[in-house]
């Protein structure tokens, strides 16, 4: 079986580690909670690259490690256990991050971000690079209702990047486009990892947000600034949507409506001049 390159570099690290653990270990006349440390992380490091899940490998690393310190007393560590659980279910600000994950869910499943792509992209059809900037807008917007940033890669690639490859665009001005966008969701608010810094750190949330606001709302200008700039540069990157793509068919009850109300805008607007007491004025005496 033929193994790729990748598999073989990763192989070759995990190797290194292991090894230089064990050296390390062996040469050591006595076993310290320093080395039970950096034990702790090369196993963690190799649990992680052998793809166990990252949340039940810190888990278990650290429960296994802190009986280990704490030379097999199962008291101590059971305790610090429930202290750390206790501290963090305790926390009154991170009750926040799942209402925030709820708030984009329902904007995701009330079809909104597609709803306000499809209008971006077709009110700036006139701006080089529209579908570009359409996808930064969206993706900004997104950002303020969801602070994670895979939903919002996620979702706009699944969105955006057809209709961009569709159009013409490049692969490469395409995937920034949506990979520097949703990295907006970390500085604009509500992002889950200031919330969740916060609470760590013991920093106030609102002086985070108050901190991040402006400079992601000056990334997001920018991002577009630049997209336009390459897009009016180099039109073969980002080409203007085709007139084919402008043209959006109503149907055929909405055209009929549209053609009433147009055909009656005119009198209706000087009905509403003359007012209800000169309804009957003819419009030459009143002007």
């Amino acid at each position: 079986m033929k193994i790729k390159k990748e598999l073989w570099f990763g192989l070759i690290i995990m190797g290194l580690i292991i090894a230089g653990t064990a050296v390390m270990l062996i040469s050591a006349d006595t076993i310290t909670n320093g080395h039970l440390g950096l034990m702790m992380l090369a196993l963690v490091v190799v649990a992680i690259m052998m793809g166990f899940p990252t949340a039940f490998t810190l888990m278990g690393m650290g429960m296994i490690f802190t009986w280990l310190a704490y030379e097999e007393n199962t008291t101590k560590t059971l305790d610090l256990m429930v202290q750390s659980a206790f501290k963090v279910m305790s926390n009154d600000v991170l009750i926040s991050i799942p209402l925030f994950v709820f708030m984009g869910y329902l904007v995701e499943r009330a079809n909104l971000i597609e709803k306000l792509f499809r209008s971006l992209h077709l009110s700036l059809a006139r701006v080089p690079g529209s579908l570009a900037v359409a996808t930064l807008f969206t993706c900004a917007v997104f950002a303020t209702a969801t602070g994670i940033v895979g939903a919002v890669v996620t979702l706009m690639g699944l969105l955006a990047l057809p209709q961009m490859l569709k159009g013409g665009y490049d692969v490469r001005l395409s995937a920034g486009a949506i990979t520097a966008g949703g990295c907006l969701g970390i500085l604009i608010p509500p992002s889950v990892l200031l919330i969740v810094y916060g609470a760590t750190a013991g920093v106030s949330v609102v002086q985070l947000y108050a901190g991040a606001f402006f400079p992601g709302i000056m990334l997001a200008g920018l991002y577009i600034l630049y997209v336009i700039i390459v897009a009016k540069l180099k039109p073969e990157l980002a080409p203007p949507l085709s007139e084919q793509a402008r043209f959006i068919p109503l149907p055929a009850l909405t055209q009929q409506i549209s053609d009433a109300v147009s055909n009656r805008a005119l009198p209706a607007l000087v009905k509403s001049l003359k007012g209800a007491r000169n309804v009957n004025v003819p419009t030459g005496y009143i002007l």
